[in-house]
């Protein structure tokens, strides 16, 4: 939960809590018991019982009598950010060309604190022991999309997340080394793009570039994916940069970039 110190006298704790509640659900643990809620929110189970009952009342969880599980309604909360995210549904639109041209999966993802979360998503095969979706979470540090979009932080801003990330190897090849993964930022800034080698996952590799709002900033990447064994890394770079790139410069250009 947010930091007390920092948060504003405006600040409604029960939101907070209510929203920690949600999220206690996930594609593992899509079921849970009142003290499982109660457990991974940190509240006590009165306090998790009157959000879960209130939410089941508003018709946002369901309950057996024991087990609550979210309800479709939740959907809405993600649909409403996405319907007025007008780069999501452009994106979309041009990945799933981009998808058709290489015969491989093709994605656009935001930045949310630590994380990427996907927003648009062409998938033409699954390569990943997970699925993938938009609405996915991933750590930023180890995805082509989330070095993009890190790579092009302020200098300070890339400071504090190598201070307080959690660098864990998702593979023997993952960079978890600050020092190491602040050079590739750079590396990756100075050349406007970031090829990855299974560092997420063993066989995935992936190529990623950056999307612009009207004034320049980056405010999404975009990327393709592919299995190793089936595509060499000299592919990667040489023969799916360049379609990336041109489908990020017609999703920069906004929905007349067609």
């Amino acid at each position: 939960m947010a930091d007390e110190e920092q948060r504003p006298l405006e600040f409604v704790q029960s939101l907070e809590r209510g929203l920690a509640v949600i999220q206690a659900f996930s594609r593992e643990r899509p079921r849970l018991t009142l003290s499982d809620v109660a457990r991974e929110t940190g509240m006590t189970r009165a306090a998790a019982r009157r959000f879960l009952l209130t939410l089941e009342h508003l018709g946002y969880v369901s309950s057996d009598g024991r087990l609550f599980s979210l309800r479709p309604r939740v959907l809405q909360l993600g649909y409403a950010y996405l319907s007025s995210f007008s780069l999501a549904q452009n994106a979309q639109d041009h990945l799933e060309e981009l998808a058709e041209q290489l015969h491989e999966s093709c994605s656009a993802s935001v930045l949310d604190g630590d994380d990427i979360v996907y927003v648009a998503r062409a998938s033409t095969n699954r390569i990943m022991t997970i699925g993938l979706s938009v609405g996915t979470r991933l750590p930023a540090y180890c995805t082509s999309m989330g070095r993009v979009m890190l790579a092009f932080l302020d200098d300070s801003a890339i400071d504090d997340y190598l201070d307080r990330a959690e660098l864990v190897p998702r593979t023997s090849r993952t960079v978890t080394d600050p020092v190491a993964l602040r050079a590739e930022l750079m590396r990756v800034r100075h050349q406007g793009y970031c090829v990855m080698d299974q560092e997420l996952e063993d066989g995935v590799r992936s190529v990623a570039v950056p999307v612009h709002d009207a004034g320049g900033r980056v405010v999404a990447a975009i990327n393709a994916s592919t299995h190793a064994a089936r595509v060499p890394l000299k592919t990667v770079e040489h023969d799916f940069l360049p379609l990336l790139q041109a489908c990020a410069r017609q999703i920069d250009q906004g929905p007349s970039g067609r």
